[in-house]
């Protein structure tokens, strides 16, 4: 029996999938959408606690990571978060701005999924779930994929599955088995925007599990001022996670615990109120565990009128560089997004399709680049997605 005959097969019904398949399906090519999973966008409806944090306005190519630190502008600069913002608001769906540019919708993340579905729709795209894929193959002119009980035929190939973060949903390394199964090389995956995990001295904090105060997180030359949570396995919070998609195995993270304290404030406070205690200075900032903890660790230094200027200056840089050494992650099963992937030196930035495969396009989280947490890898997934619809 002859295959099924369309212009482009798309596998994976998230994000990138169904805005790229929208896309071309509204410019009069014929798509199928393939995806293993039980309905489509899965991981958008668990995002943002149910309620999609679908784009940032402060969306630039810098808040991205990629071994070619230019490889996003192209579509990020096509396919813009107002973009996306005003089709959000021409399907009248309610949003709200939260800090650092973080757009939410009022309602449900299941909106911006039924928007998706809406514009496939219009394009009379053909979504088809709960399909496992047996097969992908190409000859001189087609790809051949085989899902579902059917054969599908296309000249037009997106690989646009995501990465193995977060696997309870379902997520694989599958796209990157596709683009070597065609030459194209990968990035080494690693989970990123992940909580780390702590051992030997560092996880006497343990203690302080549920504890939260605002840092400024460091690894490297990356620095996030945010939250930062203290677990019962290591640090989390939307600091930690910002650095971690920087962070590399054996490197220290710093914590400026008191960011908005100036050098020199204790040796003032010794001036004004040398009865104070240094822990009773710490918790007019942090939490009184948290103050109580690490007094603990710095041999409960008493009143800072019996202690020298010296000696309060070096505590004042102990709680602006506190250093922690992670012995890991929490791996794919808590990590936000995937980091690594397709290799963006096999791509066109301007159409996602691979140089050397006529035809086979990759976007979305499945390719080498990723965003900074706060709705960032969402405009990724629209932008890439725009990009190759344009393109099939």
């Amino acid at each position: 029996m002859p295959p099924e005959s369309v212009d482009a097969i798309v596998l994976g019904a998230g994000a990138a999938g169904l805005m790229c398949a929208a896309v071309a399906g509204q410019r009069g090519r014929r798509v199928v959408v393939i995806d293993h999973a039980d309905q489509p966008g899965k991981k958008i409806l668990i995002s943002g606690g149910g309620r999609c944090n679908f784009t940032n306005i402060d969306t630039a190519p810098d808040r991205y990571l990629s071994e070619n630190p230019h490889f996003a502008k192209s579509a990020l600069s096509r396919y813009t978060a107002q973009d996306f913002l005003a089709l959000v608001e021409s399907a009248g769906i309610a949003w709200h701005e939260k800090t650092l540019g973080q757009l939410f919708c009022d309602g449900s993340a299941k909106q911006i999924v039924a928007l998706l579905l809406d514009e496939c729709a219009k394009g009379a795209v053909d979504v088809q779930c709960d399909a496992a894929i047996s097969g992908v193959r190409h000859d001189s002119a087609l790809f051949h994929v085989e899902a579902g009980g059917r054969t599908i035929a296309a000249p037009a190939l997106v690989l646009a599955t995501g990465g193995p973060s977060i696997p309870k949903m379902g997520a694989t390394g599958f796209a990157y088995d596709v683009a070597r199964q065609f030459g194209l090389k990968i990035v080494q995956p690693r989970p990123a925007l992940v909580p780390f995990t702590l051992a030997g001295d560092d996880l006497l904090f343990r203690e302080l599990s549920g504890i939260s105060a605002e840092v400024v997180a460091r690894t490297g030359k990356a620095a996030f001022r945010e939250a930062a949570l203290f677990t019962h396995r290591g640090l989390s919070g939307p600091a930690i996670l910002q650095v971690s998609s920087y962070w590399r195995h054996g490197e220290p993270v710093t914590l400026d615990l008191l960011p908005d304290r100036a050098p020199g404030w204790m040796v003032a406070a010794k001036r004004a109120t040398p009865r104070t205690t240094v822990r009773r200075l710490m918790q007019d900032t942090l939490p009184e565990r948290l103050a109580t903890a690490l007094c603990a660790r710095l041999g409960d230094p008493g009143e800072v009128g019996g202690m020298t200027d010296k000696a309060l200056s070096e505590i004042e840089r102990t709680l602006a560089n506190w250093r922690f050494l992670p012995n890991g992650t929490e791996g794919y099963a808590k990590a936000e997004v995937t980091a690594g992937g397709i290799s963006t030196a096999g791509l066109s930035s301007r159409t996602m399709e691979a140089q050397r495969v006529p035809g086979l396009f990759a976007i979305g989280e499945a390719v080498d680049v990723t965003g900074w947490l706060g709705g960032y890898n969402f405009q990724w997934a629209w932008s890439s997605g725009w990009a190759a619809g344009q393109a099939i």
